[in-house]
């Protein structure tokens, strides 16, 4: 069909210019498609392996060289440039912008089908305060991360569930709950003497889902100084937010001490040790307990514990069923803190996935006299070095949850609440144990064991506040300066509680 004046219709339609403007936009924002097929970040990986590392530094524009704590919070991605907003997706994601702490590169693509695009920096996509200057050039800048997004909350708002940022840390939540402790794709010479090395990842490829997916894909490309690796992760966000990572990890030269799903959190003081710190707040903590689940089918609770000097904890085990750190107390009084909400912070826990052989779950607590402070490491240490040249590929689901075991599941009593005190006896501490749920009715006695010095007037009776049992008694170190404590409730010989490990420090 043609216009009386014998012009081509479409050349005077305004959808046809809206087109043209979108398709201009799209190519503006996205770089060339490529092929992407199932293999394509391992290949990368395995070619990064084989190359001597580099240490990529971003060149910044002057405006956005030397940017302050302030200025970059004042950098923030405009929600209306969000990334499939177009369409009935039932995630978004955003990237973040690189400056201040965040000074090396980071890639990030999405994926349609088995076909891939960079995503262009372009200044549009964020809105800059007053504090910074907007660049002007509109240099092709890397970003420092990505943000991801889903209703978890409520039906119309785009909730933030899971953000990838800084070297290989990673943190996300579940339903009500606000950010707190981090994942890392993988910790290196951790509390080691030679100093700690810090993988990251460079580039991320954010696979689109379709519109009743209820999970998201993101694959990343790790790289370091003696290690790159090849991940999946496949998120769930909901009541209780599931991650399952899926690694390949190929050493440049032997690895003797790598951290596997290391998890990094935040513990000032509780009830152990509140006279160290003049503060309002009972408790500040984002995780106040690591658990674990042996091999052998044992449950381990170890407080955790903000010590005067590093200390490295390493729990042997062969074959473990799960680790974790969990943030046990849920009440707004064990807080008080109006701002800071730790009450809501999650719980992780990490399932391993087939058989993880011999090693240890490592924990690491380092001194810290303010909150704003990760002091506390936890992951599975395998026995075995990782040998240079050699690929090594692991799979574990991380539930970021209010407490594991999730209600419902049959286990032991747990270990609800540790207290520690000075008894009126300046020589000896009084520890005070509740333990809750599981099955405590009938009697039950408390078994109490220690590495040095002496435990006496071990008391095991009914808690009415809580319906469960309280286990105390009193420790005299007799000199000693470090002692290891280990305690259990038991029926007829038998464990009916998780078993309480703790270590006294002088």
């Amino acid at each position: 069909m043609r216009a009386l004046s014998g012009a081509p219709i479409f050349a005077f339609s305004p959808l046809a210019g809206l087109v043209r403007a979108a398709l201009a936009d799209d190519a503006a924002l996205y770089g060339p498609p490529a092929p992407f097929n199932e293999d394509f970040v391992l290949t990368r990986a395995r070619a990064l392996a084989a190359k001597p590392y580099v240490d990529a530094k971003i060149n910044f524009p002057p405006a956005l060289a030397h940017l302050t704590y302030d200025q970059y919070r004042d950098i923030r991605f405009n929600p209306e440039k969000a990334f499939w907003r177009d369409g009935n997706s039932p995630f978004r994601f955003d990237v973040l912008h690189a400056g201040f702490f965040y000074k090396q590169p980071v890639e990030v693509y999405v994926v349609e089908a088995d076909r891939q695009r960079k995503v262009r920096y372009q200044p549009d996509l964020f809105t800059f305060g007053p504090s910074v200057k907007r660049p002007k050039d509109e240099p092709d800048l890397p970003f420092s991360g990505i943000r991801l997004r889903h209703p978890i909350n409520h039906r119309d708002v785009w909730d933030e569930f899971c953000v990838f940022q800084g070297a290989s840390y990673f943190r996300a939540v579940a339903r009500d709950q606000v950010y707190g402790l981090s994942a890392r794709g993988l910790a290196v010479d951790t509390a080691q003497p030679g100093g700690e090395e810090f993988p990251r990842f460079v580039a991320f490829w954010l696979r689109r889902p379709g519109e009743d997916a209820s999970a998201m894909v993101v694959e990343a490309l790790l790289d370091s100084r003696r290690i790159a690796g090849a991940y999946r992760f496949t998120i769930r966000p909901g009541a209780v937010t599931r991650i399952d990572v899926e690694m390949t990890l190929i050493p440049r030269a032997d690895l003797a001490h790598v951290g596997i799903a290391p998890l990094t959190s935040m513990f000032l003081f509780d009830a152990t040790d509140h006279g160290r710190f003049d503060d309002f707040r009972p408790a500040v903590h984002d995780s106040d307990g690591l658990l674990m689940l042996t091999g052998r089918g044992e449950w381990l609770w170890r407080p955790l514990a903000n010590p005067r000097t590093l200390q490295v904890s390493a729990f042997i085990d062969q074959a473990p069923q799960g680790f974790g750190l969990i943030q046990r107390h849920r009440k707004f009084a064990d807080y008080n803190d109006l701002a800071d909400h730790y009450q809501r912070r999650p719980s992780v826990w990490v399932e391993p996935v087939g058989d993880w052989g011999t090693g240890n779950v490592e924990l690491v607590e380092i001194p810290s006299n303010r909150e704003i402070n990760d002091n506390i490491v936890a992951y599975w240490h395998p026995a075995k070095v990782l040998a240079a040249n050699t690929a090594y590929s692991m799979t574990y689901r991380l539930h970021w949850c209010n407490d594991w075991p999730l209600p419902g599941a049959r286990v032991p009593a747990s270990v609800a609440a540790t207290a520690s005190g000075l008894n009126f006896d300046q020589d000896r501490r009084l520890f005070v144990i509740d333990f809750a749920g599981g099955d405590l009715d009938g009697s039950v006695t408390g078994k109490v064991s220690a590495s040095a010095g002496a435990v006496s007037k071990i008391v095991t009776e009914a808690n009415p506040a809580t319906g469960g049992i309280r286990l105390s008694f009193q420790l005299d170190p007799k000199g000693e300066r470090l002692v290891e404590l280990r305690a259990v409730l038991e029926r007829d010989g038998r464990p009916v509680s998780q078993t309480w490990l703790y270590r006294w420090t002088q």
